[in-house]
C-alpha cells in the first residue's frame, strides 16, 4: 500500500496494554523461549468494533486494541502458526517473511496435498531469523507484524522501547507467543498477560482480515472433531502411555503431552498417559538418555518434527533398532515410533495433526494410521476413515 494516497493502515495506537516481541530456535526441542513459570490467566476471543467511518478496531493481549483503516496487505509473519492462518483466511499473498521457509513451508504443503485447490508458495521468503533487527523490519515495511510482542524484548539488541518503535513507525505487533506453552512472558509484560488457545487467536487474526465467516466454518469442523474425539476416548486406565520426543546425539528431546497452551493443541485433547508427566524441566523442554526413556518404556514415541524434511523417519527408527537399549523399548519392538509434524501449528495443520495423533494412539478406535514416508504429502487416507471432511475444508478455504 502506498501511504502517500492516504490509504495506509493506521499505525498502532496503544490504547490499551503494552508492547513486545517474539523468538525461537527451532529444531531438536529449541523453541526460543526457555522460561518456565506459568499463569492459569485466560480469556475469550472478543469480537471487533467498527466505527461509523469504517475502520475498525481488534484486541489482543499484550499489545491491546489496534485501530485498522483496511486489511493488511504486506504482513510479517515468523513461526507458521501464522502463515497456516492466513492460508485458512484466503491471504497468504499478504506473507512477506517466514521462518526457516524451506521447512516450515515444505511441512505446510505436505498437509495442502490433501485440501483440493489449496497450496502455499513459500519459496523466496526471507527468514527473519537470519537477520533479526528493526533495519530489516523496517525493509519490510509491513502494515501488520503478526508477532507476539513480548518475545522481541528476548532477543539480542531489542528492547520494549525498539519494539514500540517499529510498531509506531512501520506497522503495529499483533501476536502472543507465551500462549504457545503458557510460560511466563518477560517482566515487563507480565502484569495482565492473557493467554489464549489456538483457536481463540484464529478468531483475532480473523477479525483482523474482516473473515469471521470462514473462521467460523472451519471453527465448526474443529469443534465436530474434538466431540468426535472425546466421545469415544477410552478410560484413562486404558489409555496408552506416550512421550513426545526428538532423537538426536544419543538423548531425546522430551515435551509434554497435556499441559496448557497451543504448542499441545494436537496431543491434549487425546489425553494420553504422559510418561513424563510429573517432570519438570528448567524450560519448555527437557532430555533424557536412552536409560531413563527405557525405565519410563513408554507404549508410544511420538516423534516431533518426523514430518518435516529435517528427518527421515526410517533413519531415527533405525537409530532406536541399533542402540543396545533402544531396541528394547516397548514402542520400539511393536512398531510404534511415528512421525509427528510441528509444534507450530495453525488450524489447518491442527486439524491433519489432530487425525494423526488420533490415529497413532487409538487405532482401536480411530482407524490405523497408514505411516508416513519421509518426503511425501501426508498419507491418503480413505475418505470412510476421514476423522475430518477434506472436501469440507478446502471448500471454506478456497471460497468455493
Amino acid at each position: 500500500m502506498d501511504e502517500s494516497n492516504g490509504t495506509r493502515l493506521s499505525r498502532r495506537r496503544y490504547l490499551a496494554g503494552g508492547s513486545a516481541l517474539l523468538g525461537s530456535a527451532l529444531l531438536a526441542g529449541c523453541s526460543g523461549d526457555t522460561g518456565s513459570g506459568t499463569s492459569t490467566t485466560t480469556t475469550s476471543a472478543t469480537a471487533s468494533t467498527t466505527t461509523s467511518d469504517g475502520s475498525y478496531t481488534v484486541s489482543m493481549s499484550p499489545v491491546g486494541e489496534i485501530e485498522f483503516d483496511e486489511v493488511p496487505t504486506n504482513v510479517f509473519t515468523m513461526y507458521n502458526q501464522y502463515q497456516d492462518m492466513l492460508v485458512a483466511l484466503g491471504h497468504e499473498d499478504a506473507i512477506n517473511s517466514m521462518f526457516v521457509p524451506e521447512m516450515a513451508g515444505t511441512t505446510m504443503n505436505r498437509y495442502y496435498a490433501r485440501l483440493d485447490g489449496v497450496s502455499f508458495d513459500w519459496k523466496g521468503l526471507p527468514n527473519p531469523f537470519d537477520n533479526f533487527s528493526k533495519e530489516f523490519f523496517y525493509s519490510l515495511d509491513s502494515d501488520l507484524h503478526l508477532l507476539g510482542p513480548a518475545w522481541a524484548t528476548t532477543q539480542k539488541n531489542w528492547s520494549k522501547s525498539d519494539v514500540e518503535d517499529v510498531a509506531e513507525s512501520v506497522g503495529p505487533f499483533f501476536g502472543n507467543f507465551y500462549s504457545g506453552t503458557h510460560a511466563q512472558p518477560p517482566e515487563s509484560y507480565r502484569d495482565g498477560y492473557q493467554y489464549y488457545t489456538l483457536w481463540e487467536i484464529f478468531e483475532k487474526v480473523a477479525q483482523v482480515f474482516r473473515e469471521q465467516e470462514r473462521y467460523e466454518k472451519l471453527q465448526a469442523v474443529h469443534d465436530d472433531l474434538i466431540s468426535h474425539i472425546e466421545s469415544n476416548l477410552p478410560p484413562k486406565d486404558e489409555r496408552p502411555t506416550a512421550v513426545r520426543v526428538t532423537l538426536g546425539d544419543g538423548q531425546f528431546w522430551t515435551y509434554h503431552l497435556n499441559r496448557p497452551g497451543f504448542w499441545l493443541a494436537d496431543t491434549r485433547p487425546l489425553a494420553a498417559n504422559d510418561a513424563f508427566g510429573s517432570e519438570e524441566w528448567d524450560g519448555l523442554w527437557g532430555s533424557v538418555g536412552y536409560e531413563t526413556m527405557a525405565k519410563a518404556d513408554p507404549d508410544v514415541i511420538l516423534h516431533l518434527w518426523g514430518m518435516t524434511p529435517r528427518y527421515d523417519m526410517a533413519n531415527v527408527r533405525e537409530q532406536l533398532h541399533s542402540h543396545d537399549v533402544g531396541k528394547t523399548l516397548s514402542a520400539v519392538k511393536n512398531d510404534r515410533v511415528y512421525a509427528q509434524g510441528m509444534r507450530y501449528q495453525g488450524p489447518l495443520m491442527n486439524l491433519f495433526q489432530i487425525e494423526m495423533t488420533a490415529k497413532q494412539l487409538y487405532p482401536e478406535i480411530f482407524g490405523e494410521w497408514p505411516g508416513y514416508t519421509s518426503g511425501q504429502p501426508y498419507p491418503d487416507i480413505p475418505k470412510d476413515e476421514q476423522l475430518f471432511d477434506r472436501d469440507r475444508v478446502a471448500s471454506i478455504v478456497t471460497g468455493n
